[in-house]
């Protein structure tokens, strides 16, 4: 909860800082005081920011959904089985451009991710990866 009153803190500075910037200029009568490269810096990495700090959140949060499932169902070994199977099938299905039923807009809905991305992807990711998630219940009991 804290942290995502800080995403949405850092948000609204950034927000305010626009309409600041729109409806005040950037500095002062005769020009001093801009700061043009600090006013884009602000706008641009502080909703970037705030959205990698709740996309962290989405994650933790499916962390404790498959710690809540594997206790409530005292097996989490099912539970990690079941979700290597749906990677293994998620890996072995080709996507064939006349085949793709899954798109960034609808990956989100797919209990295991169907598009492959970068390392650097993995931060604006709203799931852990298959790997760690089935790493933490095999480490459970």
């Amino acid at each position: 909860a804290i942290a995502a009153t800080i995403a949405g803190v850092i948000t609204m500075v950034a927000t305010w800082a626009q309409w600041a910037a729109i409806f005040g200029g950037l500095g002062g009568r005769d020009g001093e005081g801009n700061n043009i490269i600090g006013f884009l810096a602000l706008v641009i990495v502080a909703p970037l920011a705030a959205t990698i700090i709740r996309l962290a959140i989405s994650r933790s949060r499916e962390f404790a959904a498959d710690s809540d499932g594997a206790r409530i169902s005292k097996n989490p070994q099912a539970l990690a089985s079941a979700l290597s199977k749906l990677e293994k099938g998620a890996t072995n299905y080709k996507q064939n451009p006349k085949d793709v039923k899954a798109s960034e807009s609808t990956a989100h809905m797919f209990i295991v991710n169907p598009i492959r991305k970068s390392t650097l992807a993995n931060l604006f990711r709203t799931h852990p990866t298959t790997e760690e998630r089935i790493k933490r219940l095999e480490n459970m009991y």
